[in-house]
């Protein structure tokens, strides 16, 4: 589904808000948005913007065409061989004109931020024949610079550290508002270069690319910006991240823009950082990750980042428990599929996982502090842990499931029988 199709299904399930009263990009939007659903607004500086329109699990559901408490499971099952086609044009090319991100309805969040930030663009690097495509937050600098937050270690970060090395700069095509499975797949670690196949493969459909001047590869898209991650560095923050808490100012990359060019009155799509839609798109992808990785030493049922651990720090893995050891390899491999996880609690089929009371229930009555914690003192976490000095801090594991030997004693009895 393209994006203005979702918005479009959206607004005939009576989903989508309108609000046509004039506001701000400058803190009033986000305000407005903030703990809200899809929401579109017809009047940011005479601009059309969209968030919030992937903020739910179900809206996540709705956009993959499954059930919610189906989704892990799916997501896990899908492999990453979709097909991806060239294409010589695409409506983003309606209007094409020097940069000049002024035009734009581009966000300043919250007060305090370092400026206004692209917050769901999926940029897409290219480098010596290989292809990446990553979502990155993008700091406005001027009408034709931005500031890019680059995760060492990752493949963006990967190709500009090989170009810097021969002096060379490495061309990006910037796209804002695409279709929400590629939003969802280039938000996802998937093996190099797989990210437009592996949105295809979620879509069932081919996905098409056009290949900008700069060589850059882009798709479908509201808005597409043409240009260069550069040697130059600049100072980028504060933004406020997943945790509704500042991340640090860093010194990053600055992308040199050299065109610009968009649909006639496109619709700009934000993503409030914090909010639900951001830690949907960040965290919810690790949870097939942690799923595929556990069932290979237990026999997993489900998994979800909770609400409470910022859908990013906190797992719980719902597991059919067949030896006593289970619970400890499933916490060992969640550690491994996703290196920012803080803690983990494993859980016995029968307890619900999307109820925070029934997960206390578990370990109130099936967890044994002094026998089922497993503790990783100073270890990598994530520098996004308020708690973590450098990203380096202590991660968790908890063993709350029934012991085997005497599971009469864990069953739950209620007027109709036991659970």
């Amino acid at each position: 589904m393209s994006f203005r199709g979702f918005l479009d299904n959206l607004e005939k399930d009576g989903i989508l808000k309108e609000v046509h009263e004039s506001l701000s990009p400058i803190h009033e939007v986000a305000e407005c948005a903030w703990g809200k659903g899809p929401i579109l607004f017809n009047n940011v500086d005479s601009h059309k913007c969209c968030l919030n329109i992937l903020g739910t699990r179900l809206l996540l559901a709705r956009a993959l065409g499954i059930a919610a408490p189906d989704m892990v499971a799916h997501l896990a099952a899908v492999g990453y061989e979709g097909p991806v086609r060239e294409v010589n044009s695409s409506p983003f090319m309606e209007c094409a004109s020097t940069p000049d991100l002024s035009r734009l309805p581009i966000l300043t969040h919250f007060k305090g931020d370092g400026g206004p930030y692209i917050t769901s663009a999926v940029v897409v690097s290219q480098f010596e024949g290989k292809l990446n495509a990553c979502v990155h937050r993008l700091m406005v600098l001027g009408k034709d610079r931005l500031a890019a937050r680059l995760v060492p270690g990752r493949h963006t970060h990967q190709f500009y550290q090989a170009a810097m090395a021969k002096g060379v700069e490495v061309p990006v095509a910037i796209a804002i508002g695409v279709d929400p499975l590629l939003l969802i797949a280039a938000s996802t670690r998937v093996p190099p270069e797989k990210e437009f196949s592996y949105a295809a493969a979620l879509r069932g459909a081919p996905v098409e690319l056009v290949r900008l001047e700069n060589g850059a590869f882009a798709p479908h898209a509201e808005i597409v910006l043409e240009g260069y991650i550069t040697g130059e560095r600049a100072s980028e923050g504060p933004f406020v991240d997943i945790t509704g808490t500042c991340d640090l100012v860093r010194q990053e990359p600055v992308i040199r823009l050299t065109r610009m060019m968009t649909r006639e009155n496109p619709i700009y799509q934000g993503l409030l950082p914090a909010g639900g839609e951001h830690k949907m798109l960040m965290g919810v992808p690790y949870e097939p990750l942690i799923y595929r990785a556990a069932s290979k030493v237990a026999k997993v049922k489900n998994v979800i980042l909770t609400d409470g651990g910022c859908n990013y720090f906190h797992a719980v893995v719902q597991i059919e428990k067949e030896t006593e050891q289970d619970a400890k390899r499933v916490i060992e491999a969640a550690f491994q599929a996703h290196g920012s996880l803080k803690h983990v609690l494993v859980v016995d089929s029968d307890i619900d996982i999307y109820d925070p009371s029934d997960l206390e229930f578990a370990i109130a009555t099936r967890m044994r502090a002094d026998e089922d914690l497993v503790i990783h003192p100073n270890v990598r976490g994530s520098t996004l842990d308020p708690r973590s000095r450098d990203g380096i801090t202590t991660k968790m594991g908890v063993d709350a499931t029934a012991r085997l030997e005497r599971l009469w004693k864990f069953q739950r009895v209620t007027p109709k029988g036991q659970g």
